[in-house]
């Protein structure tokens, strides 16, 4: 059920020991068990019980199997496992060749000392590069607060405009209904006398 991708020796090894684990703890559980589970079962069907035993057996290997595989795909635990033999190899070898390196181990040299030297050059580039982010975000946090005030200016201005337009509008209205009813029929009418085309002779 596991992934046949090649990879180290220490991959290919610890893979193999967990899907022996597997297989031996999924078959643990004997017919005998079984039986005593279910007795009337096992009497009443000596063969089909004992196929239905094998199928839970083969289902609770291949389902184990399964979700180790996803595990170890979700954690990329084959590469990490190839880093660490690749680490390890590197190690023997250097340590064959006699070829001390900067960051080999001293008896004397303070765990927290050996960590600090490793993670805080990678801590300070990551503060830098998140320091960058933010002033990045700032930028564009300022760019569209400006935008969002020009919006808001912008609309600000059109309500006012509405405003007074209606306002107008009411002045208008009111004006209108002040106009008594015989002058505007007399407006009216004088109005469409004077719009008749002239005849000709």
């Amino acid at each position: 059920m596991f992934s046949n991708q090649a990879g180290s020796r220490r991959w290919t090894h610890f893979r193999s020991a967990l899907q022996l684990a597997i297989q031996r703890s999924a078959h643990k559980w004997t017919f005998e068990d079984f039986a005593e589970c279910f007795p009337l079962y096992v009497e009443e069907d000596k063969n089909g019980s004992s196929a239905t035993f094998n199928s839970i057996s083969d289902y609770i290997e291949a389902q184990n199997l399964r979700d180790l595989d996803k595990l170890f795909k979700d954690y990329n635990v084959q590469e990490n496992v190839d880093i660490l033999h690749q680490v390890v190899n590197d190690g023997k070898e250097r340590k064959a060749n006699k070829a001390a390196g900067n960051d080999t181990w001293k008896d004397k040299l303070d765990p927290r000392v050996a960590v600090a030297a490793r993670t805080i050059p990678i801590l300070s580039a990551e503060a830098t590069r998140l320091r960058a982010l933010i002033a990045q975000l700032e930028d564009e946090n300022r760019q569209l607060e400006s935008e969002l005030q020009e919006t808001v200016k912008a609309t600000d201005d059109m309500n006012e405009s509405v405003l007074e337009l209606l306002n107008n509008f009411d002045t208008v209205l009111e004006g209108w209904k002040q106009v008594p009813m015989e002058e505007i029929e007399a407006w009216t009418v004088q109005t469409a006398e004077s719009l008749k085309p002239v005849l000709r002779s």
